[in-house]
């Protein structure tokens, strides 16, 4: 179940009010003006698309929202923050319009180091991993060297980069450049997954199909200003046309229709068409039944479901809420022990098994927890089955 978010009652994640850049020369002149006097937000829990293009203002506009640049004037915000506050970086996920990873690291090792930056701990770095190689699908490729991937591949990996550190806000320059038609399909449909887990992305690309398929909202840039801005059904709604869709219509049926127009509004139909599919459909339904006949292919695979710890949990809790309840759940170890009765009810229980794994999950995260030893006269009747779920899956005990 996702949670429900209003995105027009709460903050917006990014404000821009009056945004200037301008580059100047050697001698501080002005030589080009960037970004000049735009005005957009963004609202919690949308996709919001940045489009224009080449040297329209997109990628600049980017570089001062992550800090990477100064505005020349104006105000900005991330988070309610000047871009440049460290503190919003660890919120924030970004895929640059190039992947730039270390050629001789394989796909484990990238995104192990990335998860390092974020002192995300060894256990949890490992599973979000496995999750994220298997849903962009890298995990046949996890060993091999970053260095021998094509474009695509590499693409692929740079996606699982950004989403390493679960970001509330999540910057894509170009997603899909690089990437085949099912790789294309399989990142519009995890945007799509995204809102839904209430997490807030920032599209920029010059594929507009793409852009239409998942943004909520949008702005079109040009020589720095904003020429359009609205919803999809705002910006792209033909209000001088009527389209009506049926079943394949008999000739006569269609004579009957054209004389009935030409009477009441004085118009004849002007094309009778049968509609086509999108060649991204029939590109993958061809593939699909190569698939199914078995055959192989050495490059990167479909890819998996959304990783897990992207997504709410079934009660609607977000990572963020979850870390704050482990916290919580964590000082059970100095509260004392009623029975040996109601101690053992409590372990065989779907919410102790949960609580005994969330407090072993608290162990590895280095903020210190104070914790007050237990009287040795309790005692703690254990399942058989909590002790097989306190051992992972490689067989090795947990500390």
């Amino acid at each position: 179940m996702s949670k429900s978010i209003d995105s027009n009652s709460a903050a917006p994640i990014v404000e821009a009010q009056g945004l200037i850049k301008v580059f100047g020369d050697f001698w501080l002149r002005d030589k080009a003006r960037a970004v000049d006097g735009i005005d957009f937000e963004i609202r919690p829990n949308e996709v919001f698309g940045l489009l224009g293009p080449n040297g329209s203002g997109k990628s600049t506009t980017i570089k001062m929202l992550l800090g990477l640049l100064r505005k020349s004037k104006g105000r900005l915000t991330v988070f309610g923050r000047d871009p440049s506050d460290v503190s919003i970086k660890q919120r924030i996920g970004y895929l640059p319009e190039e992947s730039y990873m270390y050629r001789f690291l394989n796909p484990q090792e990238t995104l192990d180091y990335f998860g390092k930056l974020f002192g995300i701990p060894r256990k949890i770095r490992r599973k979000r991993t496995d999750e994220l190689l298997e849903m962009v699908g890298l995990e046949g490729a996890s060993r091999r060297a970053v260095g021998e991937f094509s474009k695509g591949m590499t693409r692929r990996l740079g996606l699982a980069q950004a989403l390493i550190n679960d970001p509330e806000f999540l910057i894509l320059d170009e997603p899909t450049s690089g990437l085949d038609p099912i790789g294309t399909r399989q990142v519009k449909d995890l945007l799509l997954d995204l809102r839904r887990s209430g997490k807030t992305i920032l599209l920029s690309s010059h594929l507009l199909a793409d852009v239409e398929d998942v943004c909520d909202r949008m702005v079109i840039l040009y020589g720095g200003k904003i020429r359009a801005s609205g919803t999809g059904n705002e910006l792209l709604s033909d209000t001088k046309r009527t389209s009506i869709s049926v079943p394949r219509l008999k000739p006569e049926t269609i004579a009957k229709i054209d004389e009935l127009i030409r009477k009441e509004e004085g118009v004849a139909i002007e094309s009778v068409e049968s509609p086509r599919q999108k060649l991204e459909d029939l590109f993958i339904q061809i593939v699909e039944k190569a698939r199914a006949e078995q055959a192989l292919t050495s490059g990167a695979n479909q890819g998996g479901r959304t990783a897990g710890f992207l997504m709410v949990d079934e009660q609607g809790e977000s990572s963020q809420e979850v870390i704050a309840k482990l916290q919580a759940a964590a000082n059970i170890v100095s509260a004392p022990i009623p029975s040996e009765a109601k101690s053992k009810k409590l372990i065989d229980s779907e919410a102790g098994k949960s609580m005994v794994e969330d407090l072993l999950t608290a162990k590895s995260v280095p903020a210190k927890i104070p914790v007050q030893p237990v009287k040795p006269t309790s005692k703690i009747v254990v399942d058989k089955s909590v002790i097989d779920d306190l051992v992972d899956g490689d067989g090795e005990k947990k500390a």
